[in-house]
């Protein structure tokens, strides 16, 4: 699934190709992707005549910023976009065509079709679904360490649990999860109230550099993962434990364990990070 990064890359590249494009043209293969407003021929008509000024990320949202609409899409598992030439023949999977007016297309492509696009009013993305529940962005300056410690203190659950509840920190899945309580020496099984200031300011820490080191590298290439224009995330050479079951920590050397937790496949060093 993109993460925050890997979206963070998908917007800049899409900011390369589609800003100031204008659409004169949208169809809609598969219906269910879009949310709001529930009928794709409003959808439509919704969308023609709207320019692309500017495209932001919320957590793992991309917000295309209109005239007068705000586009809110979630690539969820294997969603993609792509910018072609109007004449490009069409790939299997390809279920929104946006046609500007000029010889492109912006399209997106899903192969598990749970991707989602939301229209809302220019300035309501925040208040209304499906941003509204969301918590701030790693990158926020909301993200304070004070708001981190007193949302961890509500609640007994295991930290790598809070840490993938978007309504906490949006962005943050189980890939950068695993790197960050690694780094933090946090076992991620350990209850989120009992963890001290000093634990939670060193997850903190930890989540917002190893981000900032995948978004620079362009994001992870974890199976079928590109960017929109079929360019490979660098960062999964840098993955010290996702991924990396029975190989050795770059820390002590000793062999990384894959566990479940929470029904999520988690991947740790049980010597560095100590239950």
């Amino acid at each position: 699934m993109p993460e925050l990064p890997e979206v963070e890359t998908i917007r800049k590249t899409l900011k390369r190709f589609v800003l100031n494009r204008t659409i004169n043209d949208v169809n809609v293969y598969w219906g269910n992707i879009i949310k709001k407003p529930d009928d794709t021929e409003h959808f439509k008509q919704l969308l023609i005549g709207q320019t692309i000024h500017d495209i932001k990320r919320k957590g793992k949202f991309l917000l295309f910023e209109l005239d007068d609409y705000t586009l809110i899409s979630h690539l969820r598992m294997e969603g993609k976009y792509s910018v072609h030439y109007k004449d490009e023949p069409v790939k299997k999977h390809t279920h929104v065509i946006f046609s500007f007016t000029t010889d492109e297309e912006l399209r997106y492509n899903d192969v598990r079709k749970f991707g989602t696009m939301h229209i809302v009013n220019k300035g309501e993305e925040l208040i209304q679904k499906p941003l509204d529940q969301l918590g701030p962005d790693p990158f926020d300056k909301e993200f304070t360490l004070d708001y981190f410690y007193k949302r961890l203190k509500t609640t007994n659950r295991s930290i790598k649990a809070v840490l993938l509840d978007q309504t906490v920190v949006a962005g943050l899945g189980n890939i950068y999860v695993d790197e960050t309580l690694f780094k933090a020496r946090i076992h991620p099984l350990k209850k989120s109230n009992k963890l001290t200031k000093k634990e939670v300011q060193e997850i903190r820490k930890q989540a917002i550099l190893t981000l900032e080191e995948a978004v620079e590298q362009g994001g992870t290439t974890i199976r079928s993962y590109v960017n929109s224009q079929g360019e490979m995330g660098m960062f999964q050479q840098e993955l010290a434990v996702y991924g990396q079951e029975n190989e050795a920590c770059p820390n002590c050397g000793s062999p990384i364990t894959k566990m479940k937790v929470g029904g999520r496949g988690t991947h740790i060093c049980l010597n560095c990070q100590r239950f």
